[in-house]
């Protein structure tokens, strides 16, 4: 792996993650990741409940110490102050009777990295107009954001997150407790995002199908160990069972893909059910 120097070109690695683990509670819960992620790429971080997709971010964020191995974020080492990332966390609770408009939690992203004299009112009304078209969202701009739908908060929360004009844009399980035509939606929306912006995206998911019409690459995370590549160099038997420490194989269904363990009581795995009883195999929650 190439790790891109300050005065890198602009295909070089926005994010660079190289050799780190992580130790918590005498415990390592991330072991040797190492992957790249560059301007316009949609990559997803995909993986079980629990396998250390959060912990991952908050090292990218600077949030957690790493034990071992680097960040680079724009061919620099972290800087907490810097605007290059934006971020959507994977719970956000906005309260049905709070007074705030979906235009004034956009807004708020400008400040959080500035300093000095603030944008005149102006500017910032015509700033945050600007990014709720970018997202599809003008029509509710002026709505009460907590009484908002799940995919329209997620739009609103991802135009919080841009405004800021960032680099990397990083969101953890923003497809949670969405429809599938919510999920669709948003997925599009980031995609378009990344190409239209050459933002680099990266989205964690436990379900890998949803990103699947337009993820370039994707980190699979198991048991804290991960693979990176393509779909087709990622998903498959061989990748997989090496990573969770035992046989799984991969099956496509009807343009989907099944990750599915013969054996009870793999670590990280959710088991579907089939009219309330067991399937006869364990699968994986990549539905």
């Amino acid at each position: 792996m190439t790790d891109p120097s300050p005065s890198a070109g602009v295909d070089d690695a926005i994010l660079s993650v190289d050799g780190v683990s992580v130790w918590l509670a005498g415990r390592e819960v991330l072991h040797d990741v190492r992957f790249d992620v560059r301007p316009g790429e949609f990559t997803g971080l995909i993986g079980p409940n629990g396998a250390g997709k959060t912990t991952l971010f908050r090292v990218i964020l600077g949030l957690q110490a790493s034990s071992t191995g680097s960040v680079l974020v724009g061919g620099r080492p972290l800087n907490r102050r810097s605007p290059i990332i934006g971020y959507v966390p994977q719970k956000v609770f906005l309260d049905p009777d709070m007074p705030l408009r979906a235009r004034d939690v956009v807004g708020l992203g400008l400040d959080g990295h500035r300093l000095g004299i603030p944008l005149r009112w102006g500017g910032r009304r015509e700033a945050v107009d600007r990014m709720l078209a970018a997202v599809d969202a003008t029509h509710i701009a002026d709505a009460r954001v907590g009484n908002l739908s799940g995919g329209e908060q997620q739009r609103v929360l991802i135009a919080h997150a841009l405004i800021s004009r960032p680099r990397l844009l990083l969101l953890d399980e923003p497809l949670a407790n969405l429809d599938i035509r919510a999920e669709a939606e948003v997925v599009a929306l980031l995609a378009r995002i990344a190409r239209e912006q050459r933002i680099a995206v990266l989205i964690s998911a436990h379900d890998v199908n949803p990103l699947l019409p337009v993820m370039d690459r994707l980190v699979y995370v198991a048991a804290g160990k991960t693979a990176s590549g393509t779909t087709d160099e990622v998903i498959r038997a061989e990748v997989l069972s090496a990573l969770y420490g035992q046989h799984v194989d991969v099956l496509h269904v009807h343009g989907r893909i099944l990750v599915v363990s013969g054996a009870e009581g793999a670590s990280g795995i959710t088991v579907e059910e089939t009219g309330g009883a067991p399937a006869a195999a364990d699968v994986v929650a990549l539905r």
